[in-house]
């Protein structure tokens, strides 16, 4: 296994994709922070909001107010980890290295779960640089006429707890890029049925009165990124998370193990 996954790390390693990846992380940090002060007030809480959530005024001036920009662009993040995930996961079929891999390691679950392990490597990364641009730019957030008082209490604490939220949220948000793309076996259907489904359809489906939206795959992941909400324990958001991504996997890796490569 770690044969595997430290072949994975190495095609991994492409160094512009890679950039494009971090530097995308470190631009939505940024963007959200420089606009949250000044839009927090300015939009509906009731209302679907597909993009960016922000946080209240109240939640903004709160100790936890310093990583808010974290939760608040979660889905912008998680639209760059599923993307990511299905390219470099559907990379394997259009180059037509999936046949090389399997001849070479013919137990085709490792080579799924090795590939797992390295994106969930990278997507640390990338969450850290994440929490570090948002760290450098939440001063913004201040010159907003925010009060940013409270901001000094529990600071590693309150970094920690963002950092881990991002972190889970984004690893539900690459696993159904990575089960897309083995079940399509190409990363732009899984980008337009991931991003879609979650951004689109679900805003549709939040509009119906008496529609389940507790359980909807944006509203945990919603909920995983700002630590719970009113509608979702934390808890509860972790363990729906989980079953999303245990039960996507499982698909995953049957079909990955049965169907022929050779095609």
């Amino acid at each position: 296994m770690l044969h595997v996954v430290r072949s994975e790390f190495t095609r991994l390693a492409q160094r512009r994709t890679l950039l494009v990846w971090f530097g995308l992380m470190a631009l939505f940090a940024i963007m959200v922070n420089t606009v949250m002060g000044s839009a927090v007030g300015q939009m509906d809480p009731s209302m679907p909001s597909p993009g960016v959530s922000f946080p209240t005024r109240a939640e903004l001036e709160a100790p936890g107010g310093l990583m808010a920009g974290l939760s608040a662009a979660s889905n912008m993040f998680g639209v760059v980890t599923l993307s990511l995930w299905a390219f470099f996961t559907a990379q394997d079929y259009s180059s037509g290295l999936i046949r090389l891999l399997v001849a070479g390691e013919p137990r085709r679950w490792r080579l799924l779960a090795g590939k797992a392990i390295a994106l969930v490597g990278v997507t640390a990364v990338a969450v850290t640089v994440a929490a570090l641009a948002n760290l450098v730019a939440a001063p913004a957030v201040g010159a907003s006429g925010i009060s940013t008082e409270a901001w000094g209490t529990d600071v590693p604490t309150v970094i920690g707890e963002a950092w881990v939220n991002l972190f889970l949220s984004q690893l539900v948000w690459g696993a159904l890029g990575l089960v897309i793309a083995v079940l399509s076996r190409s990363a732009m259907v899984a980008v337009s049925i991931g991003v879609g489904y979650v951004l689109v359809v679900e805003s549709l489906i939040r509009m119906v009165d008496g529609a389940p939206v507790d359980q909807l795959l944006g509203t945990t992941l919603g909920a995983i990124a700002n630590g719970g909400t009113a509608a979702v324990a934390y808890s509860s958001a972790l363990a729906l998370g989980a079953t999303y991504v245990i039960v996507g996997l499982v698909i995953a890796g049957i079909v990955f193990t049965r169907r022929d490569v050779t095609d």
